[in-house]
């Protein structure tokens, strides 16, 4: 059987139908449409469903400016702290063998399969009125438990794996050899990180930092159990969205969820430019010609050229 023969036999049996195609792209379509566009097109036009004046009086109110600001807020401590700890931890795992390492990975991987709600659980039993350190807290006047620094305790616990998940096989499929060569040159383990490692993990490192922010900003279940919903004080946007839809100010309440929509739209849009511009950094690596070895005998060739 001759090898045109072939090729032509191997595609008629790896290459679908024409319908079957067409039927998987419309059922994939349908489902994008009625369970992602059509959802988000309802809020925006829920919001403004009594008028531009009725949207904008919804995010005037100072409740809602508070919710907004205790968002920003929580989202601008939990991404630093998860970058160090993520970039440490990616370093740690991919770059060093030690005893430990698959606990610690678990470890990582632990608020993925823990409830959101079971997380502010925990928390209300460590910093509670009748938790662990609950009687010391108060004999000391410092409140965690549905005040600010438990919102930003739980955000920091439900966000913390984004970057280093995103950062640990990035790390280990480009292994240790610049590294090692930069180190053997002379450079100090600053130089080698700010130099060689953070040039090689810049495009992941954002990914996992618009991930970590967008999860942070739209946290609902962990948050919910340490806040204590009080109004103009612990309340995230997520928890003034529930309320107002709860007191049926439904126009208040998607007029603040078409914020969170805003924030994931950007988010999105963020999120692919960086893996449009990885892919284009990466394409253009591979593009460059390989490097040629001098030969021993330009080695050996005096400058001059003369014997």
């Amino acid at each position: 059987m001759s090898a045109p023969t072939k090729v032509l036999r191997a595609k008629a049996g790896t290459t679908e139908a024409a319908w079957v195609r067409y039927t998987l792209i419309g059922v994939a379509l349908a489902f994008v449409l009625l369970f992602l566009v059509l959802p988000l097109a309802a809020v925006f036009t829920e919001a403004l469903r009594k008028g531009l004046g009725a949207y904008l009086e919804g995010l005037r109110e100072p409740d809602a400016w508070s919710a907004i600001r205790l968002t920003l807020i929580a989202a601008a401590i939990a991404v630093p702290l998860n970058l160090v700890f993520g970039v440490a931890a990616a370093w740690c795992i991919a770059k060093y063998e030690f005893k430990g390492k698959a606990f610690l990975t678990t470890l990582i991987d632990l608020p993925f399969s823990i409830s959101p709600v079971v997380a502010g659980l925990m928390y209300v039993l460590v910093f509670g009125a009748q938790g662990w350190l609950g009687p010391w807290l108060q004999a000391n006047d410092i409140k965690v438990i549905f005040a600010v620094p438990g919102i930003v305790l739980a955000t920091v616990f439900v966000t913390f794996p984004f970057i280093a998940r995103e950062l640990i096989p990035l790390m280990q499929a480009q292994g240790n050899d610049e590294e090692q060569a930069a180190i053997v040159l002379g450079a100090t383990g600053w130089q080698t990180f700010w130099h060689v490692t953070l040039p090689n993990i810049k495009w992941g490192l954002l990914y996992g930092v618009i991930l970590c922010n967008a999860r942070a900003m739209g946290e609902f279940g962990a948050v919910s159990v340490v806040s204590g919903h009080i109004r103009g004080q612990t309340n995230t946007l997520p928890l003034h969205v529930e309320i107002l839809y709860n007191e049926y100010q439904s126009v208040a309440a998607f007029a603040a969820a078409s914020l969170l929509a805003l924030l994931a739209l950007v988010t999105l849009v963020i999120k692919s430019v960086a893996e449009w511009r990885n892919e284009q950094a990466l394409k253009a690596a591979a593009e460059l010609p390989p490097e040629r070895p001098v030969s021993s005998e330009m080695t050996l060739q005096p400058a001059s050229g003369k014997r």
